[in-house]
């Protein structure tokens, strides 16, 4: 794809996926737009082992919109990044086509692992405001990572996580749209922690109304009982 082509579809990816864009000049305004086309350039000289000059181009694009792609990551078409503002991108992340991002996102490694150490993400991936995916496994196509969640282990495609560690409240096979931000309602999430307490709620008033119908039944036990005497 040549220059123009990609500012061509950035353009068209940007203005699809936010609405507050109403016009294609506020696009070039995006910080989005800015950083990806610093990543682009910067990833082309990775692959040429021009790591210093990589880096510079990274790092200034990072000081001037908030978000830090190591030139390194692999990342496909139709990327997107919401405001952007503290996403953070590892050297080893891929990326696959029609992926969104939310502010606060981090792609990191663990600090332990050497080679590949940060995570991969499928096609049509979409991860929620401040959610970190730390390590190197892969979140299947289709997934959707809730706002805040802690993923840290392997995520099967069609499947939906949130809380700290991150769990899987929702799994399926039906088809998800192309651009999953706009399927999840990012306020309406599972909450698997109330669900745990609710369910516990509910289990010890079962059992306390079985304690109150045992006690009554001693009571017209003892009852019979002092009759008969």
């Amino acid at each position: 794809m040549g220059f123009i082509e990609y500012v061509k579809e950035e353009i068209r990816v940007i203005k699809e996926r936010d609405p507050a864009i109403k016009s294609t000049m506020e696009v070039f305004l995006y910080p989005t737009f800015k950083v990806m086309l610093s990543y682009r350039r910067a990833h082309k000289l990775y692959q040429k082992g021009k790591f210093f000059r990589a880096r510079l181009i990274s790092q200034r694009a990072a000081r001037r919109t908030g978000i830090e792609i190591h030139p390194g990551a692999q990342i496909g078409k139709g990327f997107f990044i919401d405001h952007g503002s503290g996403v953070i991108i590892g050297e080893t992340a891929i990326i696959g086509d029609n992926v969104t991002l939310y502010q606060g996102v981090t792609l990191g490694g663990t600090g332990k692992e050497t080679g590949k150490r940060h995570p991969t993400l499928g096609n049509n991936v979409m991860v929620s405001a401040g959610a970190k995916i730390i390590g190197s496994f892969t979140v299947g196509d289709n997934s959707k990572i809730g706002a805040g969640a802690v993923v840290i282990k392997e995520v099967p495609p069609n499947c939906t996580v949130v809380g700290v560690p991150g769990r899987i409240v929702k799994r399926d096979n039906e088809k998800i749209d192309e651009h999953p931000q706009d399927s999840l309602d990012q306020v309406g999430l599972p909450d698997p922690v109330m669900e745990d307490i609710t369910t516990l709620q509910h289990e010890n008033a079962a059992l306390t109304n079985r304690l109150l119908d045992l006690e009554q039944t001693v009571k017209i036990l003892v009852k019979e009982i002092e009759k008969s005497e």
